[in-house]
């Protein structure tokens, strides 16, 4: 088990809408969920109505995971053209050396610029696989879901081509 990571919201949402937020508790010991993450997972999503809002709360609650208050932003990154959640996911992570779970490829670029290991919800996923999380026969249902369901926008074809590598590959291989 990674001793923490860092999270924008893609992550949290793809995982909750999959119901699989608990493999997030079995991949680290902890996830900090940054202040402006937090508020737009679960504060504007439950001002709209999602579910899935709800049930990350509910499970943020449970795994003892609060929201942490941002640090302040490094001057080069307040230009970034992102987000106040991935801004403030990137300078936490690069605060506390810790990996980046973010799927938004402009936060992933930056985060890379700065050296932040970078994972998005299929490598969570494909993580979660490797590690016996997940069976082969949920890891397809999972990625079979994401591809088909128009909440949640991962793109098929990344889909089809990082299961059938995942696959390919096998559990040998982390």
């Amino acid at each position: 088990m990674t001793s923490e990571a860092v999270t924008n919201a893609g992550p949290l949402l793809v995982l909750s809408k999959l119901n699989r937020l608990s493999l997030l508790a079995g991949l680290y010991a902890r996830v900090i969920v940054p202040v402006p993450v937090y508020d737009e997972v679960v504060g504007a999503g439950r001002r709209r109505g999602h579910e899935d809002a709800r049930t990350t709360e509910l499970f943020l609650k449970q795994v003892g995971w609060a929201p942490e208050p941002c640090p302040d932003i490094p001057v080069e990154l307040r230009d970034a053209p992102l987000d106040r959640g991935e801004r403030a996911a990137i300078a936490i992570a690069l605060k506390r050396g810790s990996p980046l779970l973010m799927d938004e490829e402009a936060g992933r670029t930056v985060a890379r610029r700065y050296g932040v290991p970078v994972c998005g919800s299929l490598g969570v996923l494909v993580q979660a696989y490797r590690r016996g999380l997940v069976t082969e026969a949920d890891l397809r249902l999972d990625f079979g879901e994401m591809c088909t369901r128009s909440d949640i926008w991962i793109s098929p074809s990344l889909c089809n081509r990082v299961l059938e590598r995942t696959l390919s590959v096998g559990l040998g291989s982390a």
